[in-house]
C-alpha cells in the first residue's frame, strides 16, 4: 500500500509517495522528516507509473559529463520533461521519471532492484530544478564546519574533496563533516544585508552524513591536487565559474538557469571563494585555513 511522506530540507518542503517497503529503507531521509501533514509542497514525487504515454518523445540533452556519475537523458514529451536515468554513462536505463513544466509535481517508473537509488536521482533533480528561483542551489561539495561556519570544498569527482575534508579532522579537534557530496546553499538578503547558508541533506554521496543542521558559510574552496600546499583568493569571473560547474542545474530550461545565473552572482558577492593547490595532509588543511580566516 503506497504511503506520502513529508520532509523539509534547508526550508523547502517536498513529499516522497511510494509503497513502504520502498520508503523503509530511506533511512537517510528520516533526519529531514516532517510529521505534521503540511498543506503545501515545493515538489511531490509518485511511485508509479506516469499518467502520460511517453513513448512519443523528443529527445533534448544528454548528461554524460563525469563518468562516475549517472547518465541522465532528457526529453520532452508534449510539454512536460522526461527524464531518464542510468547508473553509468554505459548502463542501461533503470528509471524514468515524468515532471510537469515546472517541476512542482513528478512521477517515478522504476526498472531496477536498487529502487534508493532511482528515488534519491529523482529527488534531487527535482530538489534542484523546483527551488531553483528560490535562491537556492545544490553543490557537489563536501562540507567541513569549524567554529560555526561551514567551508564548502568544491571539484570534479577523484580530486580529493572527501580527502582534504578528512584532514581538517585530523589537523583540528572542533571540525566536523556537514555533508560529504550534495549539500544545500541558501542566499538570504534582508535590510541591505546578504548572507549564504548552507544545510545538510538526505543526498551525500558514499560517506553517511544526513545531518538537518545549518550554519553560515564562511568560504567556498575550489581544491586542485598539487605537489603543494598554497592557497589564493579568486577572482569574481573565476569564482562565478566554479560555482556554476558545482551547482546542479538543467542548462536546457532558460529559466532555471537564469535564476541559477543571478543566485551565484549574488552569492559570489557575499562570501570569499578561494583556490587551493594542496597535497592529501594536514598541511594543507592548515593553509586553507589560514587563507580563509585571515582579515579580508
Amino acid at each position: 500500500m503506497a504511503e506520502r511522506r513529508y520532509y523539509r530540507v534547508a526550508e523547502h518542503l517536498f513529499s516522497i509517495e511510494a509503497p513502504e517497503e520502498m520508503l523503509a529503507p530511506l533511512t537517510n531521509y528520516e533526519p529531514f522528516r516532517v510529521w505534521n501533514t503540511p498543506s503545501e509542497v515545493q515538489f511531490s514525487l509518485t511511485i508509479g507509473i506516469p499518467p502520460l504515454d511517453t513513448e512519443e518523445k523528443e529527445h533534448v540533452y544528454t548528461d554524460t559529463s563525469d563518468e562516475e556519475m549517472p547518465r541522465i537523458e532528457v526529453y520532452r514529451v508534449k510539454q512536460n520533461w522526461l527524464f531518464c536515468i542510468a547508473i553509468s554513462r554505459d548502463a542501461p536505463v533503470c528509471s524514468r521519471m515524468l515532471t510537469t513544466p515546472d517541476f512542482r509535481q513528478a512521477w517515478l517508473e522504476i526498472d531496477t532492484p536498487q529502487t534508493t537509488f532511482a528515488i534519491n536521482n529523482a529527488a534531487m533533480l527535482l530538489y534542484a530544478f523546483s527551488t531553483a528561483h528560490l535562491q537556492t542551489l545544490e553543490m557537489h561539495a563536501a562540507v567541513a564546519v569549524r567554529q560555526g561556519k561551514g567551508y564548502l570544498f568544491l571539484g570534479k569527482s577523484g580530486t580529493g574533496k572527501s580527502t582534504h575534508a578528512r584532514q581538517w579532522f585530523k589537523a583540528f579537534d572542533d571540525a566536523w563533516l556537514l555533508n560529504d557530496d550534495n549539500p544545500v546553499l541558501r542566499l538570504y538578503e534582508q535590510d541591505g544585508k546578504s548572507r549564504v547558508v548552507v544545510y545538510g541533506s538526505p543526498w551525500s554521496g558514499k560517506t553517511p552524513c544526513y545531518k538537518n543542521v545549518s550554519v553560515e558559510v564562511g568560504a567556498i574552496v575550489k581544491l586542485a591536487q598539487a605537489p603543494h600546499n598554497e592557497a589564493r583568493r579568486l577572482r569574481l569571473p573565476e569564482a562565478y565559474a566554479y560555482m556554476l560547474s558545482s551547482a546542479s542545474g538543467l542548462k536546457v530550461v532558460p529559466e532555471v538557469m537564469d535564476a541559477l545565473y543571478l543566485t551565484i552572482s549574488r552569492m559570489i558577492q557575499t562570501i570569499p571563494l578561494y583556490a587551493l593547490e594542496c597535497l592529501p595532509d594536514t598541511g594543507a588543511a592548515e593553509v586553507c585555513w589560514k587563507a580563509v580566516t585571515e582579515t579580508k
